[in-house]
Parts: structure tokens; C-alpha cells; sequence
């Protein structure tokens, strides 16, 4: 807790003297291994993106799992947009520095995207290793 936290507390506090003091540490939760995964893939991590080091996961398939969804919004001013997942769910945030394949010129509203899901800078939930899907194959009868 910072000192001004610290000071809107002790002012709150007079004014309701049975306040408790919230504790510093969060208590601890035990972690799936989705959870672990995440955190393990990280903002820095740059193994799943062409050319990064560190070796990526070498197709064992214990990485993250690739997901599919379409852009909702992107603002190519500021490098960033919304998408929603396929499966459904909240909307990932995504930054253009993600995009691992394709151009950013079309990322639009509507465009079908694959990404796994991992973290951004501030440790929220975030799309990494962004691809533009490729089209849906089409079955010609013979």
C-alpha cells in the first residue's frame, strides 16, 4: 500500500474506527496449469513469434492452445483492437506487435484471427502470436 492509500485509509478510518487495515499480501491461490502457462509464456517471451529466441515449445504440444476469433474493433492509429473468440467469452485485447503473420492493413472488423492467449506489459489477459487465419477450405465435388 503506498503512502496516499495509506492516508485516505487513516482519514476513513476516523471517521469509522472499527476499519481494518486491508493486509499486503493477497493469499495465496493454488494455480491450474492453464494458469502456469500463462504465466510461464509472459509478456516478454518472444519464443512463439518467427525468429525470437528462446526455442518455443518445439511442437510438444504442452503450449498454449491456439484459438480463433474475429477482430471487433482495431485503432491502426494506436496499434491495438479488440477480438471475440469463436468460442465465446469476454473480448482479448491484442496489440499490433503481436501480429506474428499477415498485414496489419487488414486487420478490420471481421477479419478471422488465430492467436493463443497470453498476457500483456500490465499482466492482463491478452491475444499473443497473432496470425491472420487463412480462409476456410473449399470442397469441390469431382
Amino acid at each position: 500500500m503506498n503512502a496516499r492509500a495509506k492516508r485516505l485509509f487513516e482519514e476513513a478510518k476516523k471517521k469509522n474506527p472499527d476499519m481494518k487495515m486491508p493486509s499486503e499480501a493477497a493469499p495465496a491461490a493454488e494455480l491450474s496449469e492453464d494458469d502456469l502457462a500463462l504465466i510461464k509464456q509472459g509478456v516478454g517471451d518472444k519464443s512463439s513469434r518467427p525468429g525470437g529466441q528462446g526455442g518455443g515449445d518445439g511442437g510438444s504440444g504442452d503450449g498454449p492452445r491456439e484459438q480463433i476469433g474475429s477482430v471487433v474493433t482495431y485503432f491502426e492509429a494506436k496499434g491495438f483492437g479488440f477480438l471475440r473468440p469463436d468460442d465465446g467469452g469476454r473480448d482479448v485485447f491484442f496489440h499490433v506487435s503481436r501480429l506474428a503473420e499477415g498485414d496489419p492493413t487488414t486487420l478490420k472488423p471481421g477479419t478471422r484471427l488465430q492467436y493463443e492467449l497470453g498476457m500483456d506489459r500490465t499482466g492482463k489477459l491478452a491475444a499473443s502470436s497473432v496470425r491472420i487465419a487463412p480462409p476456410p477450405a473449399v470442397v469441390t465435388p469431382e
